[in-house]
């Protein structure tokens, strides 16, 4: 039995750690989490990875959620019969139940994760053109009232680091632990069903 996650790079580091500490035996090939600032891109670029790999494996995973594609992502998905991770998005994945709580709380709530720490320069700040533009910080984010992050692993680097973020973008921050949440016990369900 081969098996195979197709995923979404901001879920990397977490993915490969819930494999290692289950010691499952599967390959992972990853889509730039850059896909997210045109959310049009992810499909094609997943049907990419499917038909180059597809041949090698029993079963393949798509660990993605929805993550603006409108559906296109489920559309390409029935058409190959595969299956992804029932989520809208990540936040999902690790909050869970407490991730509707959070909104119905505070609909005008930024979240972070451990993966958006660790890459605001680049994939926030840089992706929605701050670094060239940084008067739009206003436009984009007049409407946040806080900051919820989601941490997946508990780093005092990374505690910092969204504190600093926070200051950026002048919001109040809430640390919220998830660890890796529904992802991994999606993961593990997927994972026992297939892996026979």
């Amino acid at each position: 039995m081969s098996l195979a996650f197709i995923i979404c790079g901001a879920l990397a580091r977490e993915v490969l750690a819930i494999i290692r500490q289950n010691d499952w035996e599967i390959d992972v090939y990853g889509i730039p989490a850059i896909d997210h600032m045109r959310p049009e891109k992810i499909a094609p670029d997943v049907e990419r990875k499917l038909l180059a790999i597809r041949e090698r494996y029993t079963h393949v995973l798509v660990v993605y959620g929805d993550c603006g594609t409108r559906g296109s992502l489920d559309e390409l998905l029935d058409r190959y019969d595969l299956q992804r991770l029932e989520s809208p998005h990540c936040y999902e994945m690790y909050g869970g139940a407490r991730f509707d709580e959070l909104m119905a709380e505070e609909p005008g709530t930024f979240f972070l994760t451990d993966f958006l720490v660790r890459g605001f320069q680049g994939t926030i700040w840089h992706g929605l053109g701050l670094d060239r533009f940084p008067q739009l910080k206003n436009d984009y984010f007049h409407n946040y009232r806080r900051i919820v992050y989601m941490m997946q692993t508990d780093s005092l680097a990374l505690r910092d680091k969204a504190a600093e973020i926070a200051k950026i973008l002048e919001l109040p921050l809430e640390i919220r632990f998830s660890g890796y949440g529904l992802l991994e016990k999606r993961l593990s369900d997927w994972v026992q069903q297939h892996d026979r």
